[in-house]
């Protein structure tokens, strides 16, 4: 079965066509970063309208480069995300199923983006644990199986991918801000300054990066008042980056001591981190699993994989399915036969 995936959730237009025996064939993205970067974030209505212009010209190129006319499925981001870039994914999926007279399958982006690593050569065996890092979430997932989810931990404030970018604005950088902040990184020493570790000692596995988050901002505007912030920008977004990689491993480490991990899964756009992978390597006995560094951002191949895993549960085009909000427990898994 091959199956076309098509995502929309945000501010990347991502198409993929995946083959069941295969596996990936073919895959095209375009990413809105030029035209929000403007803004300083994303503006929900320009990022609905790109896609609408992005959309039905990345298929077609998806399917001339692998050589055929259909599908036989198409799986398509039906939430979480913004609502109106939802739609314009959902409308393309449900409008070529009719005109191909094929299923659709409705998925959630987490999903897709906890499923990435199946696209691997060595994909992860259930169970697992899952850190499922982002712009917009955050949390720590016990994976059963596909659709067997229990979120042991989420963000009480700002994801940390959100956490990043703000941060990178404080100290001057380009939006998106999370990889400019990591490449500065690179230059500075994580030990300068020291910020707190949110969350590390308490009872559970929450998350919180708005404490943090403050504490860069008065460090900046001290420098700032004392007219060193260029020289310490540096050593500023390396503590921040220690503080926010010390406190994800700390948290992951001890959900997967209490649940006898043997595998963890980091997916998301921060799992392309590079001091994150490093330290979760060196603090885990067992084996980590990552998507390759393109498919970590939203992508259309992992809402393929995703949809091709729940080819059970596809449904004839007919309803546009687009949630803002979707809790990812409250999927089951998924219907065979």
């Amino acid at each position: 079965m091959m199956v076309l995936g098509l995502e929309t959730s945000c501010d990347e237009t991502g198409v993929a066509l995946f083959d069941t025996e295969k596996g990936l064939l073919a895959e095209a993205l375009h990413s809105q970063v030029d035209l929000h970067a403007v803004y300083g974030g994303v503006v929900p209505e320009i990022a609905s309208r790109d896609h609408l212009k992005r959309l039905l010209p990345l298929i077609q190129e998806v399917l001339k480069s692998a050589g055929i006319e259909r599908p036989d499925a198409i799986a398509y981001t039906a939430g979480p995300g913004l609502v109106g870039a939802l739609m314009v994914g959902a409308g393309m999926a449900n409008g070529l199923g009719k005109a191909w007279n094929c299923p659709v399958v409705p998925v959630h982006h987490m999903e897709g983006h906890l499923v990435a690593p199946m696209l691997e050569d060595e994909p992860p065996e259930y169970p697992f644990l899952a850190l499922l890092v982002s712009g917009g979430h955050t949390m720590l997932v016990r994976t059963e199986a596909l659709g067997d989810y229990h979120v042991l931990g989420s963000t009480l404030d700002d994801a940390v991918g959100e956490a990043f970018d703000k941060t990178a604005k404080l100290l001057g950088l380009g939006y998106p801000g999370g990889p400019a902040l990591a490449k500065l990184a690179e230059e500075g020493d994580d030990a300068a300054y020291a910020f707190p570790r949110p969350m590390v000692n308490r009872d559970g596995f929450d998350f919180s990066f708005s404490g943090l988050k403050t504490a860069v901002m008065l460090k900046v505007r001290e420098q700032e008042s004392a007219g060193d912030i260029e020289s310490a920008r540096a050593d500023l977004a390396a503590s921040f980056q220690r503080a926010v990689v010390d406190t994800l491993v700390k948290r992951t480490i001890k959900a997967a001591k209490e649940m006898s991990a043997e595998r963890i899964v980091v997916a998301g756009g921060v799992g392309a981190n590079q001091l994150l992978r490093a330290e979760l390597a060196d603090s885990f006995d067992g084996t980590v699993y990552y998507p390759r560094l393109r498919f970590c951002t939203d992508n259309g191949a992992m809402i393929a994989v995703a949809g091709a895993l729940r080819l059970g549960d596809a449904e004839q085009p007919a309803t546009i399915r687009a949630k803002a909000r979707w809790s990812l427990e409250s999927l089951a898994r998924p219907a065979y036969g």
